[in-house]
């Protein structure tokens, strides 16, 4: 837990262009790797807020009410999101809160800034409704803002499908809440896996899901992160990066995963089949096969 000691606090990569951060601002966002966890937070222990808002609804109020909740009454908080991601929404939700806003535009952003009053209205709501919870159609934890966080992705699905059974150790990059790994443990040849993703809320839910002594769980950024001698990795590689759709994080995730390897080492995954994932495997892979392409998605084998 962060100390209470006058915190202030950022959320996310706020813009520099559009708000400034002080300098000596703790992080608090689940997406960065190492930072504090706004849930841990002290009630009324943080002296300032900066947020950059989540764009989905149940996790922006969430994260919103986690702020006011951990500021000090009478601290100014400041949140802005994009204009077309919850942007134009801002001053409304913080004022269901019982917060008195003032709201600015600036590139493209709406900003809303207040303090944070002595008796907040519907927090607990928020924080109901955007908290990690039990999915009774899938039988899994998971919450608001993790990836496909109330549905089984149909593109898991068809990789869970077509996945052979496994051996050795092995890891899941960009692990989500867990489904994937789960399935390839149901080989009693596995004898490890790593499950490892950028989103500490997601980790969270697959240490509720995967209840595996053979699991290990990795809250890291695949980019920069370092693994080595797998037998094999599972992945369904995302090519979204705060909502933005970028095709070079799943090519790195490939490059990752075939330096992640050993000799003979193999890497199944699943990629939307408009994406050209032929030419970023073949270079780094000693064989590639197309496994099926269905449904707007493709299955790839590719060995080391």
């Amino acid at each position: 837990m962060t100390d209470a000691a006058q915190t202030i606090a950022v959320y996310g990569a706020v813009p520099a262009d559009v708000v400034e951060v002080p300098q000596r601002a703790t992080q608090f966002s689940p997406l960065m790797p190492g930072a504090a966890a706004l849930e841990q937070q002290t009630e009324a222990s943080l002296s300032a807020l900066t947020m950059l808002a989540p764009p989905g609804t149940l996790e922006r109020r969430y994260a919103i009410a986690l702020g006011l909740r951990a500021l000090a009454p009478g601290a100014p908080f400041t949140i802005l999101a994009p204009n077309d991601r919850g942007g134009t929404r801002l001053r409304k939700e913080l004022q269901a809160l019982n917060c008195t806003v003032e709201e600015n535009a600036r590139r493209h952003h709406r900003i809303v800034t207040g303090t944070r009053p002595v008796i907040l209205a519907g927090i607990d709501e928020a924080l109901a409704q955007g908290g990690p919870r039990l999915i009774d159609d899938l039988g899994v934890w998971s919450q608001p803002g993790v990836f496909s966080w109330d549905r089984l992705d149909p593109g898991t699905a068809l990789l869970i499908e077509h996945l052979p059974p496994l051996s050795g150790r092995g890891a899941d990059f960009g692990c989500g809440i867990g489904i994937l790994a789960h399935a390839a443990l149901a080989s009693p040849a596995v004898t490890e896996i790593t499950l490892a993703d950028i989103d500490r809320r997601a980790v969270e839910c697959a240490q509720h899901n995967v209840a595996d002594p053979r699991a290990r769980f990795l809250w890291t950024d695949l980019r920069s992160a370092e693994l080595s001698g797998l037998d094999f990795v599972v992945m369904n590689a995302p090519f979204h990066d705060a909502g933005a759709e970028d095709k070079s994080l799943a090519q790195t995730f490939v490059k990752r995963a075939a330096r992640a390897l050993g000799k003979g080492g193999v890497c199944y995954m699943v990629a939307n089949r408009h994406l050209p994932y032929e030419a970023i495997l073949t270079p780094v892979f000693k064989r590639t096969e197309l496994v099926i392409e269905a449904g707007g998605y493709k299955i790839y084998e590719a060995r080391t």
